[in-house]
């Protein structure tokens, strides 16, 4: 199988986003660390629960929510349980399943955090970007993700924007492109 080589304006537009998507996590977990003493991931977590009815979720959603594999989520949960943020609770008669539940402190940690948190997304994302910027940013986001993982994967995610969840248009091929 021969390789379809990046040309020269794909090779730029895909380090920038490499480039854009590292620094900006790195500095939203640099912010938290600093400013709540959280990693973004344990960040992630309290707030999916927050925004749980009940502030509970299933083990296996919130792993999903949170694009975790369920042995990374177990492992951060133990922690969170440990730091007293959040309870295991066993779910149904067979006690296999387990939701994840913020508790009081988690809840009063998230709250704590959150302001700040927003405040960064914000200098570092939305207040760079124009309204019509923030939708192709928006689009662009749901075609990759899309192309990634199906719909009903994304569906399971929590993902924002279910209009935006449509397939790309199939590529075609484009004359006079070479690849290297």
């Amino acid at each position: 199988m021969d390789s379809r080589w990046l040309n020269d304006d794909e090779q730029r537009t895909w380090r920038s986003f490499l480039m854009a998507t590292r620094l900006l996590f790195d500095q939203l977990e640099r912010d938290l660390k600093e400013e709540s003493d959280l990693s973004f991931a344990y960040y992630e977590i309290l707030t999916r629960l927050s925004e749980a009815p009940g502030r509970s979720m299933r083990m296996a959603t919130l792993a999903a929510a949170c694009v975790f594999d369920r042995s990374r989520l177990s492992h951060a949960v133990d922690r969170l349980v440990r730091a007293g943020w959040l309870r295991r609770v066993p779910v149904g008669q067979d006690g296999r399943g387990q939701l994840a539940e913020l508790t009081d402190e988690g809840m009063t940690v998230v709250r704590r955090a959150a302001p700040h948190h927003v405040e960064r997304v914000r200098a570092l994302i939305f207040d760079r970007l124009t309204p019509d910027q923030q939708r192709v940013l928006a689009e662009i986001s749901a075609v990759v993700a899309t192309g990634i993982a199906p719909a009903a994967q994304l569906s399971r995610m929590g993902w924002p924007d279910a209009e935006l969840s449509r397939p790309a248009a199939p590529e075609r091929p484009v004359p006079g492109r070479t690849a290297r």
